[in-house]
């Protein structure tokens, strides 16, 4: 009698055994991948666990006495968390975000600013409570981005790359004072213009405090207009005041978006916008009497500027600019005074330096974050004559040589000047300027030219490069008294101090924050 086969039922057995160990060992590794490495919840396709159950619901209480159930299935219906995601749904900080962002919303659909039915965007959300707030009250078409994705509220992207085609939004939303901290805020304001409709409506909530610090913003979105702008209680302690400004696309702007933007002409001449203005009637009083000692009094002088920065946030720029004139060598300002005393709000700065003494250049080939102009500051492209002159009145001399001083050559042809002689490159200082920064850049200059200052800042006027200066320093060089020589004016220079009092007067008069410099 033969034995029953046992051999073929054992073998079908491991088959089965090793394909679900198999199928088993792919879902972890998926599962791990996807919550470990791409750092996103799923769906269900992703072969995720840990569904929120449909009738899960977040509690938030409301103004009144009573509590309003959010139910979270709308927002995230049918999509999978893990449990520390569950937990952030059911944080009191969640839901006092999301009540937040709700009554911001809620009054934006009643002035007509975002509808139920508008594909909408939240830019630079983390964990995208603002998106489901908008979710909650009916603006079902909305989504949220950030760098580091987190499903189903918010996808990976950032502001100054966001992820969509151009005319793709009926409403854009940034919150948290998120684009003052971006690090490039005009590429920020570019992309939500380029991803709003026309039409479309961005709301944007910054700390903007003053007048300087909000109309540099609005600078960065020249192709809208504002439609509104009011102060509101913030979210916390961290943020306990918004402003909320409220811009609408138009297609049919090219520039500007209101009345006092810099008025520019035919001529290239401009006019100064009165915010900027402002801070001139703030700034520290000028020395209207020639002192006795210039070299103590200016140097003293320096502790009663009124700085821009301390007077006003500078978040809004696109750039941060130093230009000095006239620089000689890096300690003499740039890296004594510039980068230790300057108020720059942690903002980094693109330092250049303007010099055409060649004694000071071979230094500047070390200064890897300061970009060299070996050339003399001038108002025209042209060769001109450096003079040397070993005047007593400096004390600042390197290496045998005094202060420099520019001419153009054929000045010299008459002689009269015992001194050394260079001939250098000089190069139009304006149109350098109106080249290299914007009216959306931050630009300071210290100009120290021995004398120059007289050709330069006429020159900045005449081509309107004056209005994308923000902060002045400026040395005015005259026949000052000599310490070498008591009761003995110096000869380099033939303007006086009148002069020089003429020149500041002007500037500030034309709105332009200058202060006296040593």
């Amino acid at each position: 009698m033969m034995e029953p086969t046992v051999g073929k039922p054992s073998f079908l057995r491991n088959i089965l055994v090793r394909v679900l160990l198999f199928s088993v060992l792919i879902i972890v590794v998926r599962f791990a991948y996807v919550v470990t490495i791409a750092g996103e919840s799923c769906n269900l396709g992703d072969f995720c666990f840990f569904s929120l159950p449909d009738n899960f619901n977040l509690v938030t209480i409301g103004a009144g006495t009573g509590a309003s159930g959010i139910t979270a299935n709308k927002a995230v219906r049918s999509n999978v968390v893990s449990p520390s995601r569950r937990d952030m749904y059911t944080s009191k900080e969640w839901i006092k975000a999301v009540n937040f962002y709700s009554s911001v919303f809620q009054d934006l659909i009643s002035e007509g600013y975002v509808s139920q039915n508008a594909k909408s965007l939240c830019v630079e959300t983390q964990y995208g409570q603002d998106v489901f707030a908008l979710k909650e009250i009916g603006v079902e078409d909305s989504i949220g981005i950030f760098k580091k994705s987190s499903k189903p509220l918010v996808i990976s992207g950032e502001g100054h790359r966001i992820p969509f085609g151009g005319n793709t939004f009926d409403f854009v939303f940034v919150g948290g004072a998120r684009l003052e901290k971006a690090s490039k805020p005009l590429d920020f304001a570019s992309e939500i213009v380029r991803t709003l409709k026309p039409e479309g409506f961005a709301v944007v909530h910054v700390r903007a405090k003053d007048e300087y610090s909000f109309n540099s913003f609005l600078d960065l979105f020249n192709s809208c207009k504002l439609v509104k702008s009011r102060d509101i209680d913030g979210i916390d302690s961290s943020l306990p005041y918004i402003r909320e400004i409220v811009l609408k696309k138009e297609s049919d702007l090219i520039l500007g978006h209101r009345e006092n933007l810099p008025d520019v002409n035919v001529a290239n001449k401009c006019s100064v916008p009165g915010y900027k203005q402002a801070f001139v009637r703030k700034a520290e009083p000028l020395i209207m009497e020639e002192p006795l000692k210039p070299w103590i009094t200016m140097k003293r002088n320096i502790k009663n500027i009124k700085y821009l920065p301390s007077m006003a946030d500078i978040s809004f720029k696109n750039r941060y600019v130093y230009v000095d004139v006239g620089a000689r060598s890096y300690g003499s300002s740039i890296g004594s005074w510039f980068k230790k005393q300057y108020p720059k709000q942690n903002k980094t700065f693109d330092v250049y330096a303007i010099e055409a003494d060649k004694t000071f250049h071979e230094e500047y080939k070390v200064k890897k974050k300061v970009k060299l102009l070996p050339y003399a500051a001038w108002v025209r492209n042209e060769t001109l004559s450096f003079e040397i002159n070993h005047d007593p009145d400096k004390e600042v001399v390197v290496k045998g040589r005094g202060m420099g001083r520019i001419q153009p050559v054929q000045s010299l042809s008459g002689g009269g000047f015992d001194g050394e002689v260079d001939r250098i490159q000089g190069f139009d200082f304006a149109d350098w300027l109106k080249n290299t920064v914007t009216d959306k850049d931050f630009v300071v200059m210290k100009m120290d030219v021995e004398g120059t200052e007289f050709d330069l800042i006429p020159r900045l006027f005449e081509t309107g490069a004056i209005c994308l200066i923000d902060e002045i320093f400026l040395e005015c060089h005259y026949n000052r008294w000599q310490r070498c020589c008591p009761g003995q004016r110096s000869p380099k220079y033939e303007k006086t101090y009148e002069q020089c009092l003429e020149l500041f007067t002007s500037l500030r008069q034309n709105g332009v924050l200058v202060h006296q410099w040593w």
